[in-house]
């Protein structure tokens, strides 16, 4: 007897109904713990195939036969290769849904997904499945730049040519119904967009001050691992233990991660844009911006992580010199007002935040420094027992070869945790601080008064447009004075 004849024998025959397509493990995750909340009313099976997880696991999911499989392209098409026998039943599909769609068949991303469409709209397959499609900026169009615009055969594109080549790619055949429900400004309506100009070297600066002034759930967005990276051991040194979530992470982290980010009223998520798509974490109060975006697709997805079933949220854009392009581009591509109001800052406390981080950054970089010479100096000394070599003490890095040098950097490290100890003993928003720091423009962020502890980030921006809005009053005419004459 066959693997695949036993295995059928063991579980009665069941179809696979329905199959749902998504851009991250983390979005995948979320959408089978949804479909599950539903299915044990129903009693349907599902299961999830996505990378990270072991492979044995899934397949031992799948034979169970479940009706709904949720997965990513890459670990669906290995296990189709592998030619699972539950997989064979992709043939008799009644639905398919693929979320992120314009995400998923952006060129150069999923090539399994090319693979797996070509094969689901083969003629073999269910001529009668329904084909499903999600995004929040499906007909969202950002043109091309005029170089490429002013080449021959280029033409501009607008939402129905955007639609048509979608479902072209996904292999939607005849006229599909299309369900619009984005407004013209591509974000809802109870978001609150606002920006900070500073120069590159200020974000850590404002970014401190945001996050300490207001606490909460804050979800934090730079365009790099590696910035995720030196931020994360920036802020640890300023006392502020931020999660990370990045690719480079493995799997049951990056998911340990954000069940604890969505479990803590206060906490600090950083993340690169595998966060910014269909992630529902109830309540994010606050979506940073750290580095603007480089597409306004990555912008409202980032931005649709707060403000989420009619919550309000705020999105807030640290727009440095190398940010100003991208920043013209998304407000030009949203039709948005480009003078979307400052946040504003208590410049007087400035000054002690750019000591705290000061100090922090040179604590920051001598602590990454010593841990690559660490990881340098183990990798060297098994590269040389493997070799049955001696080691020269050149061949170190760190104290190994200057012990002197290293005793040095240890005690100065030493003063600067102290100095900074002491610096972060001492509450940060007090009355006495009266200084100003002036921003890129040369002017100093709107002045207001030091909220109270329990004002959010939302109520102190509706403060400053209150008293933008209120009207000055108008100067009564002068009332004429009775004359007087003489008799």
């Amino acid at each position: 007897m066959t693997r695949a004849s036993a295995t059928c024998k063991a579980y009665p025959k069941r179809p696979l109904l329905g199959l749902v397509l998504t851009p991250t493990r983390e979005l995948a995750v979320q959408v089978k713990q949804h479909i599950d909340a539903v299915a044990r009313f129903t009693g349907i099976k599902t299961a999830i195939l996505v990378g990270g997880m072991s492979t044995q696991k899934q397949q031992r999911m799948l034979n169970r036969r479940p009706e709904i499989v949720v997965a990513t392209p890459g670990r669906l098409w290995e296990l189709i290769k592998e030619k699972h026998y539950h997989l064979r039943n992709l043939r008799q599909l009644r639905c398919l849904v693929v979320d992120e769609a314009d995400r998923m068949v952006e060129k150069g991303h999923f090539a399994e997904l090319s693979q797996l469409l070509e094969m689901l709209n083969d003629s073999q397959y269910n001529p009668k499945r329904q084909t499903l499609v999600f995004s929040a900026t499906l007909t969202l169009v950002h043109q091309a730049p005029a170089r490429i615009l002013h080449k021959k055969h280029t033409k501009k594109m607008d939402k129905t040519a955007k639609l048509d080549l979608l479902m072209q790619k996904i292999g939607m055949r005849g006229k599909p119904k299309v369900i619009d429900l984005t407004r013209n400004e591509a974000t809802v309506e109870t978001l609150t967009e606002t920006k900070i100009h500073c120069e590159t070297d200020e974000k850590d600066f404002y970014l401190y001050y945001f996050l300490m002034q207001y606490p909460g759930r804050s979800l934090v967005f730079a365009n790099s691992i590696s910035c995720i990276k030196r931020l994360s051991g920036l802020l640890k040194v300023l006392d502020i233990m931020p999660l990370t979530l990045h690719a480079c992470m493995h799997q049951k982290q990056r998911l340990r991660n954000l069940e604890q980010f969505a479990r803590l009223e206060d906490c600090v998520l950083l993340a690169t844009d595998v966060a910014a798509r269909g992630l529902d974490i109830p309540k994010v109060q606050h979506v940073i911006h750290y580095q603007v975006p480089r597409t306004s697709e990555i912008y409202v997805h980032r931005s649709g992580r707060t403000a989420r079933a009619t919550n309000e949220g705020l999105s807030l854009m640290l727009i440095g010199p190398e940010d100003v392009i991208n920043f013209k581009k998304i407000y030009k591509t949203l039709k948005k007002d480009e003078d979307i109001p400052l946040f504003p800052v208590q410049t007087k406390y400035m000054d002690v935040v750019k000591e705290r981080i000061r100090l922090a950054r040179q604590i920051e970089k001598s602590e990454y420094r010593n841990f690559q010479a660490c990881l340098h100096n183990s990798w060297i000394e098994q590269a040389a027992a493997a070799l049955e070599i001696e080691l020269e003490e050149d061949m170190y890095k760190g104290g190994k070869a200057d012990q002197q040098e290293e005793r040095r950097r240890q005690k100065q490290m030493k003063v600067l945790k102290k100095e900074l100890r002491h610096l972060l003993s001492q509450p940060l928003f007090t009355e006495s601080q009266k200084t100003k720091y002036p921003t890129q423009s040369g002017k100093p962020p709107l002045l207001v008064s030091a909220p109270s502890k329990s004002e959010s980030a939302l109520s102190c921006l509706s403060k400053q447009k209150k008293k933008k809005t209120k009207k000055p009053k108008e100067p009564q005419p002068e009332q004429p004075q009775p004359s007087t004459s003489a008799n």
